[in-house]
């Protein structure tokens, strides 16, 4: 048992470490993170041509180009985002998230978070927004956009980038807003 105790609280121990390390360092605007933003959302266009709707109808949307997770007994994931409304940039925006559970591995992905209307909009911008575990997201693949709706305001879709992570565990995403 003492073992397995020591185990747990090195894990918290390091997202602790990861969560403050990603916490500490203040996303700055720079027309680099606009580029990699416009380059995920013509990755996600592309990938699925049912998204323009959810562009062309959406009041705003969060980009991540690039969300990593991490995760052993106790994980987090740490992203960089922008915040567009009506098409155009209006500020920045950080996903941090903690998760507890059977889970193991490291990976990424890029989100998109659509906002149906101008609430929900502005529920996420004024500062410390949260999904909780019941939120779901949908992996974007040809035509599943023209089959998903939006869930209180908000519809989620992400795309896998890399690496190899099993889990069963039971997290929130919470979001934070700075703007342009």
């Amino acid at each position: 048992m003492i073992h397995k105790l020591n185990i747990l609280q090195k894990n918290v121990f390091f997202c602790i470490l990861f969560l403050s390390f990603s916490l500490s360092n203040v996303w700055a605007w720079d027309a680099n993170a606009e580029l990699k933003a416009n380059q995920t959302l013509a990755h996600f266009k592309n990938k699925d041509s049912s998204l323009n709707n959810f562009f062309s109808q959406a009041y705003g949307y969060a980009v991540f180009p690039t969300i990593g997770k991490a995760g052993f007994i106790v994980g987090g994931a740490y992203g960089d985002g922008m915040i567009y409304k009506q098409g155009a940039i209006t500020g920045l925006t950080t996903m941090t998230q903690v998760s507890v559970g059977w889970q193991i591995g490291a990976e990424a992905y890029s989100e998109i978070i659509f906002f149906h209307n101008e609430a929900s909009y502005n529920n996420f911008t004024k500062g410390n927004f949260e999904l909780g575990a019941q939120a779901s997201a949908v992996f974007v693949k040809p035509g599943v956009a023209a089959q998903t709706k939006y869930d209180k305001g908000i519809a989620i879709f992400t795309d896998y980038k890399g690496g190899l992570m099993a889990a069963a565990s039971v997290s929130g995403q919470k979001f934070s807003f700075q703007k342009k």
